[in-house]
This record gives C-alpha cells, sequence and structure tokens, in this order.
C-alpha cells in the first residue's frame, strides 16, 4: 500500500492506520530527514524476522537504530547520560545525527546483543508523529542506495515498484535524501564521528 502524507500536516488517519499496522507486525517504508527508512514495531519479534529478511541483516549483528519522538524516554533504552552527551544531544536534535549510546538492559534482547544503541530523533514529522501515536520507538534501517539506482530510493512512487511486494506499507512523503545521517558515538564524556553524513559536525571543531 503506498499512502500520501505531507509533513507540514500529517492526516491523523492516515497516521494511525500506520500505527495499527505496525501494532500488527507490519513492516513500513517512511521518510525521515535523510535516507528513507525501513522499520518495525521494536517490540515485535516476527516483524523484526521480517526486516531482518528484507535488508539482509542479521539479528547478532545488526546495526538497527531506534526512531525516537524526542529525548524524554532515552533512560528507557540507555545508560544515564552525562550533561555534556545530553546538552550536545538537546541541541542537535531533531536533526539528521544517530547517537551510539550504552544500552540498558531494557533493550529487547531479542533485537541485539551489543551493549550499545543508536538513537535518532529524526527533523521529520510524518516519522515523529508515528512514532508518538505508536508510543515506542520504531526499529529502523535506511534504504540501501546505489548509486546507479538513484532515483529507485528517493522517489517514493519508485521505491514503491521495488518493495511493494515486501513491506506492508510505503508512505510518500516526497522526495527522500540521498546523503545519510552523521553518527555520533557517545560513551561517556568520549565523543566520537563513526560516520559524517547529513549532519554538520563543525561543532567539535
Amino acid at each position: 500500500m503506498l499512502l500520501k502524507l505531507y509533513e507540514n500536516n500529517p492526516n491523523e488517519r492516515l497516521v494511525n492506520q500506520v500505527v495499527e499496522c505496525l501494532n500488527d507486525g507490519g513492516v513500513i517504508i517512511y521518510p525521515t530527514d535523510t535516507i528513507y527508512g525501513i522499520g518495525c514495531d521494536l517490540y515485535n519479534t516476527k516483524a523484526l524476522d521480517h526486516l531482518c529478511a528484507i535488508t539482509g541483516k542479521k539479528r547478532e549483528k545488526s546495526n538497527f537504530s531506534f526512531i525516537c519522538y524526542d529525548l524524554k524516554n532515552l533512560s528507557d533504552y540507555t545508560l544515564p547520560l552525562s550533561n555534556v552527551v545530553f546538552k550536545l544531544m538537546k541541541n542537535l536534535l531533531p536533526g539528521p545525527y544517530t547517537f551510539v549510546l550504552e544500552a540498558n538492559s531494557n533493550v529487547p534482547k531479542f533485537i541485539q546483543k551489543k551493549k550499545t544503541v543508536g538513537i535518532r530523533v529524526p527533523d521529520n514529522n510524518i516519522a515523529r508523529s508515528i512514532v508518538g501515536k505508536l508510543g515506542h520507538p520504531i526499529l529502523n534501517a535506511s534504504l540501501k542506495i546505489k548509486d546507479d539506482f538513484l532515483e529507485y530510493y528517493t522517489e517514493p512512487e519508485l521505491i514503491y515498484e521495488q518493495y511493494q511486494s515486501l513491506v506492508d506499507i510505503v508512505i510518500d512523503g516526497g522526495a527522500g535524501d540521498y546523503v545519510p545521517s552523521t553518527v555520533i558515538r557517545c560513551i561517556n564524556d568520549d565523543i566520537s564521528i563513526i560516520r559524517e553524513g547529513k549532519g554538520d559536525v563543525s561543532f567539535l571543531d
């Protein structure tokens, strides 16, 4: 199913339809402030297996990120943050960044056995509206982009053509970007750039 949503005013009925799909174990493709994401309900094991099959990832080696509405419930998934790290996240989010933080014991063990978790709060009202209605994060992976077929991963109708038989819903939120998020690793006060993407890193200069 292809659903059209507008970022400046996402239709509540359609957002509820997407959330119902996620609650039922569906996998969706949706816009972020960078590359289109593919994701499922954080707590649904069958949906995770489906997501892994589509993306070619293995659970134990996955680098799925958590798409969050804001920073209010970070303590549900991460160890306590230092003031330095929390201030940095507060200044940069919502935005095109993924923060790799130390995970706590509340992170479902069936997702990953790693001691870290990637946190995203995208600057996109569609993604955040879905997460807000869902009540907890979406488990997310970015669509892999191949340079020779760039338009197939940035244009929603072409994304739908590619993935309609694999996912339950593709959300058309307009043309996507092709530059991924900047990944910042924050362990205690040790802050380092793992991947430089769309998010500016001049703050570290």
